[in-house]
């Protein structure tokens, strides 16, 4: 596979989801941060229905850096404990599939912090 072709597969996902996310924030009321929980949504139920997982194997990280690649994350870890565990996989699965992800923000969230002073805006 061409490097230039891998590129630019995760570029146009990536980017039509961006496009797509602030068409929303121009031409409708919603607000950002709904915006942002319906991609979460969209990224479960997308992959509920078994589309997701065809777009993550085409696009790689287009699909899975947005924040519908947080919800298929989420119901990824979900689907891989309900095997494991059965129906207890509800309870742990989203927070097992996310782990890693949830872990690198807190960790560069802490590090950042500590490594530059933050400073109160002012209206």
């Amino acid at each position: 596979m061409d490097i230039f072709s891998t590129y630019l597969r995760v570029f146009a996902v990536g980017g039509s989801l961006c496009v797509i996310a602030q068409i929303l924030m121009d031409k409708t009321t919603l607000t950002p941060a709904r915006i942002l929980v319906g991609y979460v949504v969209a990224g479960v139920v997308l992959t509920a229905i078994g589309i997701y997982e065809p777009l993550v194997e085409w696009a790689g990280a287009g699909a899975t850096v947005p924040l519908t690649g947080f919800g298929y994350s989420l119901a990824k870890g979900i689907r891989q404990a309900i095997d494991e565990s059965g129906a207890l996989g509800i309870a742990y699965g989203a927070v097992k599939g996310a782990a890693a992800g949830l872990t690198a923000a807190m960790f560069f969230g802490l590090l950042f912090s500590v490594i530059f002073k933050a400073k109160m805006k002012r209206s």
